[in-house]
């Protein structure tokens, strides 16, 4: 869906949440293969075993990435993604969870450069099945002004 909100037009406060999607062994399988980690706490069942957590672990860049993944559903022509802050891995994320993403704006301002454009700031909770966060980051928007801010 296209959405074609400018600055002026983003409500502090305002909230969404994704649809629920489930980790599977083959997200581990693949993550690790793009992203060459292999360590035993996301692959090796029988070492996790003698392990006080008892199962492998998500990586953790595999629940972001899914996460963000889910809040991917509007398209606005007016804003881009410039990165992410206070990334924060909270719980793990085992085989079967399943987990959603909820997302509120928290910040607007000016930005420190361009007239033309303000900085979004877009709290990012990531939960699992049981409402728990399990991640945790501030999503940065570049959105453009339909007025160029007073100087």
């Amino acid at each position: 869906m296209i959405v074609e909100s400018y600055f002026e037009d983003i409500a502090v406060g305002s909230r969404r949440t994704s649809f629920g999607r489930t980790i599977t062994e083959t997200d581990f399988v693949v993550h690790a293969g793009h992203s060459g980690d292999f360590f035993p706490h996301h692959m090796d069942a029988a070492w996790c075993a003698t392990q006080s957590i008892g199962q492998r672990i998500a990586h953790g860049t595999l629940v972001f990435t899914v996460g963000i993944g889910l809040t991917a559903s509007v398209i606005n022509p007016h804003a881009m993604s410039t990165g992410y802050d206070r990334l924060r891995f909270v719980r793990p994320v085992h085989i079967g969870d399943t987990i959603t993403t909820h997302t509120h704006i928290a910040d607007k301002r000016d930005h420190p450069k361009h007239a033309t454009h303000g900085v979004v700031v877009e709290a990012v909770d990531i939960r699992n099945q049981h409402d728990q966060t399990v991640l945790a980051c501030e999503h940065l928007y570049l959105v453009l002004r339909r007025m160029p801010a007073a100087a």
